[in-house]
């Protein structure tokens, strides 16, 4: 089974071109999301693969066969839109069989199946209620329900949690990397929200504002070794800064103008690695540990003032500002109810980190 594979993908939209060239491969089976700004051709992706839309060149496979040619009603694919497009005036029961319904399957065939997909769902005890009736996270198992009905090889999900507020977004995100695993369906995930991404996510691909990807690669690939700093940047929070790079024996450092020099994580193997290379370092804000004493067992280290607390629950964003020039963002873990070490605004602190964590790309 091999998935789903776009080749040379072209897509235009009038004059402007949404997607050129794109070339995309994702794994049957798994849980993959398209990650990007806003109007960056990740729903174009999803309407090309749907049927809904023509690709201007290239093609489209699954598992295998070429579909670009393949009318939306033959492809076994089927897609969970944002506003999930219910039927008002049918029950959830109603909802789910609409499309067994209409191709006049035995009664008692369309009850068996549709029952047992509402329990897939949690919603077999819901299944004679009112869409009305229903909670938005309710709402959302049933266009989920009436989606997977006829077991399609692929499920596209179009940001089916954007209305929902955040607990209950959480809450969905779960039961849908359950419903996943439990279905072992290509899900196929777009969205624009980082942590939506992160959370459910076999493998992501991060798209640019040119309709290009930059990266693939698992969750953790992608936030902890982004290829550039795009990915650094839209992938979670980062401090980025430019420099030249300087070899020091087997070591590497970044001059930064104004800030200092600084022990980095340098792959020799990328050509663009080399002595003086004008370069950009990036420092997850987590990475960095803040104190108003001194630290030993770190590689660098900066002095600055506090300018900005911001509490988040569960932990806290300090933005220091160093040398009136650099601002530096550092987010400590809230693990305790009485922390030993109180920072205020205007306090001087020492930022501490570690050379393995400071990585460098291309600038």
């Amino acid at each position: 089974m091999s998935g789903i594979r776009l080749e040379n993908v072209t897509k235009m939209y009038g004059n402007e071109i949404v997607l050129q060239n794109l070339n995309l491969e994702i794994p049957s089976g798994k849980f993959f999301a398209l990650l990007g700004p806003s109007g960056c051709g990740k729903t174009t992706i999803l309407r090309l693969i749907a049927g809904f839309e023509q690709v201007d060149s290239g093609s489209i496979y699954i598992e295998g066969q070429n579909i670009t040619s393949l009318s939306s009603n033959k492809r076994r694919v089927n897609t969970v839109f944002q506003n999930y497009a219910l039927f008002p005036h049918l029950n959830v029961f109603g909802n789910v069989a609409y499309s067994l319904t209409v191709q006049s399957l035995p009664k008692d065939h369309i009850e068996e199946r549709v029952m047992r997909v509402l329990k897939t769902v949690n919603l077999d005890k819901h299944a004679h209620k009112a869409i009305a009736q229903l909670s938005g996270g309710q709402q959302q198992r049933v266009a989920l329900a009436r989606s997977i009905i006829n077991e399609p090889r692929v499920l596209l999900l179009d940001e089916p949690l954007a209305a929902l507020d955040q607990n209950l977004k959480e809450k969905m995100l779960v039961e849908l990397i359950d419903l996943q695993d439990t279905l072992k369906t290509t899900f196929i995930y777009v969205t624009h929200d980082q942590n939506e991404a992160l959370t459910v996510a076999d493998q992501m691909a991060i798209m640019n504002l040119d309709g290009q990807i930059e990266q693939i690669g698992t969750p953790k690939e992608v936030y902890e070794f982004p290829k550039s700093s795009f990915v650094a940047s839209f992938v979670g929070s980062t401090n980025l800064v430019k420099g030249a790079l300087k070899q020091q024996g087997s070591d590497w450092n970044i001059d930064v103008d104004g800030l200092g020099s600084f022990g980095v994580a340098a792959d020799t193997q990328k050509s663009w690695v080399h002595d003086n290379a004008s370069v950009v370092m990036s420092l997850r804000p987590e990475k960095i540990y803040i104190t108003k004493k001194g630290m030993s067992g770190f590689s660098n280290m900066v002095r600055g003032e506090v300018t900005a607390i911001i509490y988040h629950g569960r932990s806290t964003q300090y933005i220091i500002s160093v040398n009136g020039k650099f601002k530096i963002q550092v987010f400590e873990q809230n693990d305790e109810h009485f922390p030993k070490e109180v920072i205020n605004y205007d306090d001087m602190v020492n930022l501490y980190w570690k050379k393995e964590d400071a990585l460098i790309l291309e600038r």
